[in-house]
């Protein structure tokens, strides 16, 4: 109350700074946190979530379709933040148990909260809860989901969580490692995916019986929110060129529309050279030559495509992490997001891919510093150590893996 009697009483400060304060004041009593572990909204509407190189949201999103935040306070108490775990089926579990395993011989201040999706529920209640508890976390990291079920009314459960969360943006980094055996080295490339509509945009029906059909939806509003998110990426990423990815010469009107968006965002940024390539002739040049490629940008199938492509030019599934991002949620997940059944309980999974998705998830977090000695104690694993996994024709099981890089985390502090 004193706080109150004090701000509305100056006649001096602005009705800004009166709602900021009282932001600042209520936002210590929630958390009973210091006020430099307060997350703070600068302004009503603005939210500062993204780290590093990711794209400033207010940049981002100043197109006037685009979604804007509510400015919602994310679940963060005495300096812990809480994160929704979703292990998936496979592999999932196993290489959570493992980021369980770093994150508390690290002594990161993360919490989970763990879901389990019965890949075969012929119900969506646990999808539902799982979505639920993004919403609440804000943050979450996940396995691939199985959707098991023959039922037409359920739908890809991956799918679906990134349609309701409005996840439009799917991207990976690819980087050679360089003691990783591979046919080029230092590939360097981002892939910007669409990441909702698309052929995944799950509209099939059988009209006429033993005929059916699929629809693709392609929006420009989701093309348009996608293209300056490319050329935002690369602006501020210091990266020299943007290559739309399409087949407009046979879909006219879909890859059409999504070209003709890229064509016209791309006048925005004349510093930015802007090309485009269809996708059959794109995959044959990324085995040949990725080199030419810088930031790369697609809708949503030939992002998976173009994926699982490039991810097998440096070393396979295991090693490179993607992060999914919407106006007010972020999903990180390997980059090819595969389930790997058949070497599940094995301890033979690379656990990399899975550990750099929860060091993008610390930098999306503002725990930099941790972020650091994750990635750090990765390179000098797979590089100094050279202890590598089957998939990267080496003999360590999981687990070897695992505990060198805890070994150095625990070094590093």
């Amino acid at each position: 109350m004193t706080y109150g009697i004090q701000l509305w009483g100056s006649t001096k400060m602005s009705n800004m700074k009166i709602f900021q304060a009282f932001q600042s004041i209520n936002l210590r009593l929630l958390t009973n946190a210091p006020w430099y572990m307060c997350t703070l909204l600068k302004k009503p509407g603005f939210q500062t979530v993204r780290r590093l190189s990711l794209v400033n949201f207010d940049i981002q999103q100043k197109h006037p379709q685009a979604q804007r935040p509510n400015g919602l306070l994310r679940a963060r108490y005495g300096g812990r933040n809480v994160v929704t775990m979703l292990p998936g089926a496979g592999i999932g579990p196993e290489l959570m148990g493992y980021v369980k395993e770093v994150f508390l011989k690290g002594g990161i201040p993360v919490d989970f909260e763990t879901v389990q999706i019965d890949p075969k529920s012929d119900n969506n209640d646990d999808l539902k809860y799982a979505i639920m508890s993004i919403r609440r976390n804000g943050v979450c990291i996940k396995g691939n989901i199985e959707t098991q079920s023959l039922d037409s009314a359920i739908f890809s459960r991956n799918v679906v969580l990134r349609n309701e969360l409005d996840l439009f943006v799917n991207i990976i980094n690819v980087q050679s490692c360089n003691n990783i055996s591979s046919r080029h080295k230092n590939v360097n490339v981002i892939v910007v995916r669409q990441n909702t509509e698309g052929e995944y945009a799950m509209l099939e029906h059988e009209g006429v019986k033993g005929v059916v059909e699929s629809m693709k939806v392609i929006t420009k509003t989701n093309s348009t929110r996608l293209a300056r998110y490319a050329f935002e990426l690369a602006k501020n990423n210091g990266r020299a060129k943007v290559t739309a990815i399409h087949k407009a010469n046979i879909m006219k009107l879909s890859d059409g529309l999504f070209l003709e968006t890229c064509r016209n965002m791309s006048l925005n940024y004349p510093d930015i050279k802007f090309d485009d390539m269809i996708i059959d002739n794109c995959c044959m040049q990324l085995v040949s030559n990725p080199h030419q490629f810088d930031v790369m940008v697609m809708p949503n199938l030939y992002g998976s495509i173009v994926s699982n492509v490039i991810c097998g030019l440096v070393g396979g599934a295991g090693l490179i992490s993607g992060k999914n991002y919407g106006d007010h949620y972020a999903v990180f997940e390997p980059a090819t997001r595969s389930t790997g059944s058949s070497i599940a309980g094995t301890n033979t999974a690379n656990p990399i891919a899975m550990l750099n998705a929860s060091a993008d998830m610390l930098e999306h977090l503002g725990h930099k510093m941790h972020c650091y000695k994750i990635r750090k104690a990765i390179c000098e694993t797979l590089n100094e150590n050279k202890i590598h996994t089957p998939d990267l024709n080496g003999t360590a099981k999981s687990s070897d893996v695992v505990q060198n890089i805890i070994k150095h985390i625990v070094t590093y502090t």
